[in-house]
């Protein structure tokens, strides 16, 4: 079997985060794969700890295709900017939690010697999440930009003290129109996100859906909707609309949109893959990260046998 190649993705913005990059350097090698770091990466954490600047460069030492995974130490924002970094290739994302939530992260930074093992290994799951093909369109419905999102496609306005008028479309059919704030298109990745804040559903992983969540709409019909994955979203600023909007996907890549400018959303045929190392309820993440409160459960305990839910038959029913 030829050697694993592994990207390492982590900022030098906290002392130890590039502590952990050292050592999962060193964990890298010791087991005889080859540790990977992006350019940029390798530049400002070499200037912390010089003994990572003989890191091979992803993209000119090492093509994006050889590389079997990413080992990502930080927050949700760095995973966002890891599975950026992997996009054009097919490497999984594993993330190592540096950060507070980290809701993407699959491990805490406690266990990480063990994770950096099995990734070196290859003892991991792949999950693929869907994300979310973005075009933004000019009011002569000319393509003038196109990108990806894994968690949302968020149509803002851009100056505090002006709303933008917008209209919302599925399936190339209006919907409805109002005055807002903006208008947050997520994956179920993405429910836990910005779309959350936005008094949005959250939407498990396994469900194949968009979200759409209104931001301080102005309006009666300004619920959050959901619909399936093979509709297509679209907003568009309406022309005589007081403001300008910009389009922000994951936080990361943004494109102004002037009045008559329109964003469509749909599926990627081009899933973001997470790498799993221990299954886990969805349920038991959410209480986890956002401290729920489930005092007073008195369901099975984690050792019960599974329970067994049975429908009615169509007879029952009636």
């Amino acid at each position: 079997m030829s050697e694993r190649r592994i990207l390492i993705v982590a900022h030098a913005f906290r002392e130890e985060t590039v502590a952990a990059a050292v050592r999962v350097v060193n964990a890298v090698r010791s087991e005889g794969a080859v540790a990977v770091l992006a350019p940029a990466d390798r530049a400002e954490l070499s200037a912390i700890a010089p003994v990572l600047g003989d890191v091979p460069a992803l993209g000119e030492d090492i093509p994006l295709a050889d590389i079997d995974i990413a080992i990502v130490l930080g927050g949700d924002g760095t995973i966002l900017r890891a599975a950026e970094l992997v996009r054009g290739g097919s490497a999984p994302v594993l993330g190592v939690n540096m950060g507070h939530v980290g809701f993407l992260a699959e491990i805490e930074r406690d266990d990480m010697d063990e994770a950096v093992h099995r990734a070196i290994i290859g003892d991991y799951a792949v999950e693929e999440r869907l994300a979310l093909s973005v075009i933004v369109k000019d009011d002569d419905d000319r393509v003038v930009y196109e990108t990806w999102a894994l968690n949302e496609a968020a149509i803002e306005k851009d100056q505090r003290e002006r709303m933008i008028e917008v209209i919302i479309e599925v399936d190339r059919r209006p919907l409805t129109a109002y005055g807002a704030d903006g208008v947050v298109v997520a994956t179920p990745t993405g429910s836990t996100a910005y779309n959350f804040s936005a008094g949005g559903p959250v939407i498990w992983p396994t469900v194949q859906a968009i979200a759409v969540a209104p931001l301080s709409a102005h309006t009666l019909f300004s619920k959050p909707l959901v619909v399936g994955p093979d509709h297509a979203v679209a907003v568009e600023l309406k022309a005589d609309s007081a403001g300008n909007g910009v389009l922000w996907c994951d936080g990361r890549r943004s494109h102004p949109l002037p009045p008559g400018a329109r964003v469509v959303v749909r599926r990627s045929p081009k899933p973001v893959r997470l790498a799993r190392l221990h299954p886990a309820a969805f349920t038991d993440r959410l209480v986890r990260k956002f401290k729920l409160p489930t005092e007073g459960w008195r369901g099975p305990s984690e050792h019960s046998p599974t329970e067994a839910i049975t429908l009615p038959t169509l007879g029952e029913r009636e």
